[in-house]
């Protein structure tokens, strides 16, 4: 980290977690920080789903949860961005303190619950930068309350399909009663058969992504691969964040119910990438998140067989320089490595995280 960044960390630290990311938000949207624009290199271009991503790297959902600042984070030096969770109805989330800092973990707990200003907040911000540059991506959820969860996802593909350059299908935050209960088979099924027949009836085809839990064994995997398949999805994103607690310093803390993100979540969950990779095959796109905070294990998740990468813990530890630095260190690599694409990276230790235990 640069010095202007510890100082900038020092002084968020000394907020409570949810304020300093408040804070960081309003920055953002005041045109600060300024940073310095990441290399571009044709290498590190990736064409997927028939979107062109000037690099791999991504900011993951859940900062941006009212599509407020996409093109600044696009600026930070991401090569695309991922707005929500957003649902039909606005909904201030679980009871605060919801947000935990593990420092010695550099994780995060959190149990927000999907807190965000609705459809209409967000569908107005998007609209307002329709026609921009820039690959920006919307993650939909269900109210908490909601009668027809599956029915709040239909509504979410109709309403954003025009604005978005994908849409994400968020079954997997554990910080929902009942939520990741769709992510079994027969749930799934019809989730994502009323998923698809909405985004044929709207008045856009964005590709749907489905993000899944590392919290899966292998047969669940499978449930979902099979359906995926059949159902003509376009991508998986795995994972969101862990309800596991393996292996934390911070014990303090590590009570604290909700999501885990960060640096312990690597291994999980790119083994969980691995294996589902394996089982849908090289051309099914994947979007590997959890743990990044570098270029060594943004590539890492390339090399298990990610086509596109995705941070947000990280940032909060590292700064916002961090995706600058990331894709920097990727372009040297490329260079030492003499590599022409991410495609030949890809893949190149599948088969040793596909063998690990979940």
């Amino acid at each position: 980290m640069s010095v202007l960044d510890r100082i900038g960390q020092k002084l968020l630290f000394s907020f409570d977690p949810e304020t300093a990311h408040g804070m960081s938000i309003a920055a953002l949207r005041c045109g600060l920080p300024v940073a310095s624009p990441p290399p571009q290199d044709a290498r590190l271009k990736v064409s997927l789903c028939g979107l062109d991503f000037p690099n791999p790297l991504g900011m993951a959902a859940g900062y941006d949860k009212n599509a407020e600042v996409p093109d600044a984070l696009l600026r930070l030096g991401f090569g695309f961005a991922e707005v929500g969770t957003i649902t039909p109805l606005p909904q201030p989330g679980n009871p605060k303190p919801r947000i935990f800092r593990l420092t010695a973990d550099e994780a995060v707990i959190n149990r927000l619950g999907f807190n965000n200003e609705g459809h209409a907040a967000a569908e107005k911000r998007l609209a307002a930068r329709k026609g921009r540059r820039g690959i920006v991506g919307v993650n939909i959820g269900a109210n908490k309350d909601s009668a027809d969860r599956i029915g709040d996802y239909e509504r979410g593909v109709t309403r954003f399909a025009p604005y978005t350059s994908y849409l994400t299908v968020n079954i997997s935050s554990p910080n929902t009663p009942g939520l990741r209960n769709m992510q079994g088979r027969e749930q799934l099924g019809e989730l994502l058969s009323r998923v698809m027949a909405a985004r044929a009836a709207a008045s856009a085809q964005p590709p749907v992504f489905l993000k899944i839990a590392p919290d899966l064994v292998e047969a669940e995997l499978e449930d979902i691969a099979a359906e995926v398949a059949e159902k003509k999805i376009d991508g998986i994103i795995v994972s969101n964040t862990t309800l596991s607690r393996a292996g934390l310093r911070s014990a303090s803390l590590a009570g604290e119910t909700g999501g885990l993100s960060g640096k312990p979540l690597f291994e999980r969950s790119t083994a969980v990438l691995a294996k589902m990779r394996k089982l849908v095959g090289p051309e099914m796109a994947i979007i590997g998140v959890g743990g990044v905070d570098s270029a060594e294990t943004a590539l890492e998740k390339i090399r298990a067989g990610a086509d596109l990468v995705q941070l947000y813990t990280g940032l909060i530890y590292a700064g916002p320089a961090l995706p600058g630095r990331i894709v920097a260190g990727m372009v040297r690599f490329f260079d030492r490595e003499r590599l022409g694409s991410i495609r030949e990276l890809r893949d190149a230790c599948l088969d040793s995280w596909a063998s690990k235990p979940i």
